[in-house]
C-alpha cells in the first residue's frame, strides 16, 4: 500500500465523460488525481479511475483514436486498482449492442443491453433516479468498497443500458428497473465498477470512495 503523499491517482480523460464531480469526489479525501490520457502517466499510476458518459461506440473509438486500449487492459493485467463509472463500467465489457454490435475492452465476460420501454406499462428509458443497489449471495459485499454500506441503499443512475454478466461471481450488486435485475457493480480481482455514480450518490457515494482508497493506500 502507498502513502497518501505517494499515491498517484489517474483519471482517464477520452472526450466521454464530466470529470468534474470525479475529480472533486476525490479530493474529498485528499487524493489530487491526474486527469490525462498519456500511455506513460497511465502505466506509472498507482490506481486508475475509467469514467464515461455518452455512447458506447463513440467511446470505444475514441480510446482507439487515442491508442488507450492496450495500455488500459496493461494497466488492469498488472493487479494495480482500477475503477470504472457508468460507461466507464459498459466498456469493460465484451460487446455492446448500442447503435450496432460493437466491440468493448473484454476484460469481464457478459455484454451491453438495452432496458425494454413501453409508455403504457410507463416502462421509461433511460433510468434517471435513485435506485437500490442489492447484495448478491457472493460474499464480495464485505470485501468490497461496500463494506461499510447497507444493502438496499440508494444510489443515483442515468443510464438506457444495462450490464448483462456471464460470470455470477463478479456482480457485486443488482438493481431492479423496468422489470430487468441487472448487474449495478462488480467486484474481479483488482476491477471494481459501477453503473451508478457514487460522486453524485451524496455521503454514501462518497464514502464509497473513501473505502475504496483505504484499501489502497496507508
Amino acid at each position: 500500500m502507498k502513502k497518501k503523499d505517494d499515491f498517484k491517482l489517474t483519471i482517464i480523460d477520452y472526450g466521454s465523460s464530466n470529470l468534474y464531480s470525479v475529480i472533486n469526489a476525490c479530493k474529498t479525501f485528499g487524493i489530487d488525481p491526474v486527469v490525462s490520457n498519456d500511455h506513460a502517466i497511465i502505466k506509472s499510476s498507482d490506481a486508475v479511475i475509467l469514467p464515461g458518459v455518452g455512447a458506447f461506440n463513440e467511446a470505444m473509438s475514441s480510446l482507439e483514436k487515442l491508442d488507450l486500449i492496450e495500455p488500459i487492459k496493461e494497466f488492469v493485467h498488472s493487479g494495480k486498482p482500477f475503477m470504472g463509472i457508468c460507461l466507464g463500467l459498459h466498456l469493460l465489457f465484451e460487446r455492446s449492442e448500442e447503435f450496432g454490435d460493437t466491440k468493448g475492452l473484454g476484460l469481464v465476460k457478459g455484454s451491453i443491453k438495452k432496458f425494454p420501454s413501453d409508455k403504457e406499462q410507463n416502462l421509461k428509458v433511460p433510468q434517471i433516479a435513485w435506485n437500490k443497489i442489492n447484495s448478491v449471495n457472493n460474499n464480495n459485499w464485505e470485501k468490497s468498497p461496500f463494506a461499510t454500506i447497507q444493502e438496499g441503499t440508494f444510489m443515483y443512475f442515468v443510464h438506457s443500458f444495462y450490464a448483462d454478466a456471464e460470470d455470477p461471481e463478479v456482480i457485486l450488486s443488482e438493481t431492479e428497473y423496468n422489470n430487468v435485475t441487472y448487474c449495478s457493480s462488480i467486484l474481479k480481482n483488482n476491477i471494481f465498477a459501477t453503473q451508478f455514480h457514487p460522486e453524485k450518490s451524496g455521503d454514501l457515494g462518497l464514502e464509497i470512495y473513501k473505502n475504496w482508497f483505504s484499501n489502497i493506500i496507508q
